[in-house]
C-alpha cells in the first residue's frame, strides 16, 4: 500500500515540474495577423540547444528572422531579430501541441498574434 502511494507521489511530483523545451523542438506551420490585421503564413523551425532553451526561424511572406526562445509550464517565448529591430512573442502552449501568441517589436506601437502548429 506504501509502495503504491509512493509512486502516485512520485509520478504527481513529476508532473508538477516545468516542461523542458524538449516537448516542442521541431516543424511548425505559422499563421498570423500583422499590427494592422493583414495575415501571414509561413513556416517555423525550433532547435533545441539545451534541456530549457532553443533558437527559432520563422519564414514568413518571404521574410526570415531568428530567436532564441524558452518554455516554462505552458508559456513559450522568444526574442528575435527582424532585419534591425528586436521583437518578442509569448506563446501559450495548448493540449494539442499548438502555440497561441502575442508578437511585438521594440518601440512600435501594438502587436500581432501568431499560431505556431506541429507540421505533419
Amino acid at each position: 500500500m506504501k509502495s503504491t502511494a509512493l509512486k502516485a507521489a512520485l509520478v504527481l511530483a513529476a508532473s508538477c515540474l516545468p516542461a523542458s523545451a524538449q516537448s516542442i523542438g521541431g516543424s511548425y506551420t505559422v499563421s498570423g495577423t500583422n499590427f494592422n490585421g493583414s495575415a501571414y503564413e509561413g513556416t517555423a523551425e525550433i532547435t533545441l540547444t539545451s534541456e530549457t532553451t532553443c533558437v527559432i526561424e520563422w519564414v514568413t511572406g518571404g521574410t526570415n528572422s531568428q530567436g532564441i526562445c524558452m518554455r516554462n509550464d505552458d508559456s513559450f517565448a522568444a526574442a528575435y531579430l527582424l532585419g534591425n529591430k528586436t521583437g518578442l512573442v509569448v506563446y501559450k502552449v495548448m493540449q494539442d501541441g499548438s502555440m497561441h501568441g502575442l508578437w511585438t517589436i521594440a518601440a512600435e506601437e501594438g502587436h500581432g498574434t501568431e499560431v505556431l502548429t506541429p507540421a505533419e
